[in-house]
């Protein structure tokens, strides 16, 4: 008699899909060992807390040359000369108040912590966006020694209407930049504006840490998924190494790493020279500026340049409170099904990073894959910058997001700073993300809110 066969075992079931309405593991210190608990409006200016006392030490030198006002050329405190001739702002300080973000100005208002980019069409030998000819890169809107200063930035606002699936309205404000008072001539008719408000400091040392490998694995610049996201890196200019690398910071992934962004902003925002940037921004017709003394070669030295850095890497990210709270929970389950997690991507765990034992191996939660994006047309500068297009940008990590208005002042979001709440920062959204921009128009009430709760509890 013949054995009868062997059943077949039955079909494996799938694995559940993951559930994001619970707490996981760690959530609550977004820069893993590096968190402090800290709040109210220093809540971002707290050393990395896992550093030794000694690099302690450092970090308050690095926090000195962040916060010093410089002065010009010939002053009283030689190691604190040679601002401008053409500058921004007289601090680091002063751009990025609490070590927060910067906002636009209202109506009538002259900017002060929003600067505006000038280019027009082409590259120069590097790739770089190629500068106006007149005014360089960045219009300056204050001028010493004598030199006048470029000229001013005012916004002017838009309201623009929109209504939730459920009827209840809401209403968004567009602006439109005022280039007025331009003390060297017309700028060149095809120039291109892109208006920056200063980005957050903290954990920008974690990001420096998060391995290239991983951002490239999560690159889709075809789409092959199909899930209509398609993020994709920047490959930026390092002068420190002259060679093309991938570009992570910036909002458009302009620059490598911090070293090299901490002295493009000494320079742009300060007229700063460094030993990485050592030629004064000006331009072949500004004659004044040419002339104009300078405080040394380089302006800043390298001791200074040094400490800045190690200050920028090792900012902490504070913890976060509520991570527990239903409504919250809820927010994050929301934040994950209309597709907010497919370009802010919630954890990684960063690799190491070369001087910084502190910053490697941790289990992080920035919400970014520092990717570029087509965010549409409304949020478009058309200002290419690198493989950025103009309507490409860099996701921006959403820690300390739910401290933002109490370090800083005020709730502006986005680039420009148009956004006054989270909320509306996500109805600005379109391209790549036009797909969950209209799951949150679709939402109740109820779910706005609870993903509100929980942006407001990063």
């Amino acid at each position: 008699m013949e054995e009868p066969p062997p059943e077949e075992p039955p079909p494996e079931e799938p694995p559940p899909p993951p559930r994001f309405d619970v707490v996981e593991e760690g959530e609550e210190k977004p820069g893993g060992d590096t968190s402090v608990v800290v709040t109210g409006a220093a809540a971002f200016t707290k050393p990395a807390a896992n550093l030794v006392l000694a690099r302690r030490a450092e970090f308050f030198v690095g926090e000195s040359v962040f916060e010093a006002n410089w002065v010009g050329a010939g002053g009283t405190q030689p190691e604190r000369d040679g601002l401008g001739p053409l500058f921004h702002s007289v601090s680091c300080l002063a751009c990025h108040l609490g070590n927060g973000r910067g906002r636009p100005p209202e109506e009538g208002e002259v900017a002060d912590t929003l600067l505006v980019r000038l280019s027009v069409p082409g590259t120069d030998a590097l790739g770089e966006p190629k500068p106006e000819p007149t005014y360089g890169d960045q219009l300056q809107p204050r001028g010493g020694g004598g030199v006048s200063a470029e000229g001013q930035v005012r916004v002017l606002w838009t309201e623009v209407p929109g209504t939730f699936e459920d009827g209840e309205p809401y209403s968004l404000q567009s602006p439109s930049l005022v280039l007025t008072e331009l003390s060297y001539g017309p700028l060149a008719p095809d120039t291109r504006t892109s208006a920056r408000v200063a980005q957050p400091m903290v954990g920008l040392g974690l990001l420096a840490a998060m391995g290239e490998e991983t951002l490239l694995e999560w690159a889709d610049p075809e789409d092959a998924n199909g899930d209509g996201v398609s993020g994709r890196p920047n490959r930026v200019w390092s002068h420190r190494q002259g060679r093309e690398v991938l570009g992570r910071f910036g909002w458009k992934a302009n620059q490598p790493d911090l070293e090299q962004q901490n002295a493009a902003a000494l320079l742009g925002d300060l007229g700063l020279t460094t030993t990485l940037f050592t030629q004064e921004n000006c331009m072949a017709g500004q004659t004044a500026c040419r002339a104009a003394p300078h405080g040394g070669t380089p302006e800043v030295s390298q001791r200074q340049l040094e400490s800045l850095d190690f200050y920028s890497h090792t900012v902490a990210v504070p913890t976060r409170e509520g991570v527990d709270a239903p409504q919250v929970l809820q927010g994050k389950a929301v934040f994950h099904r209309v597709g907010c997690a497919r370009c802010h991507r919630p954890s990684i765990t960063t690799g190491t990073l070369e001087g910084y034992p502190e910053l490697s191996g941790q289990r992080i939660w920035p919400y970014s894959d520092l990717l570029l994006h087509d965010l549409g047309e409304a949020l478009a500068d058309g200002r290419e910058d690198f493989l950025a297009s103009g309507r490409e940008w860099r996701t921006p990590p959403l820690w300390g997001l739910g401290r933002a208005e109490t370090v800083s002042g005020h709730s502006r979001l986005l680039h420009d700073g148009r956004a006054r709440t989270p909320l509306e920062a996500v109805l600005w959204h379109g391209g790549e993300a036009a797909s969950a921009r209209e799951a949150v128009r679709k939402l109740s009430r109820q779910e706005r809110d609870a993903l509100s709760a929980f942006l407001g509890s990063l």
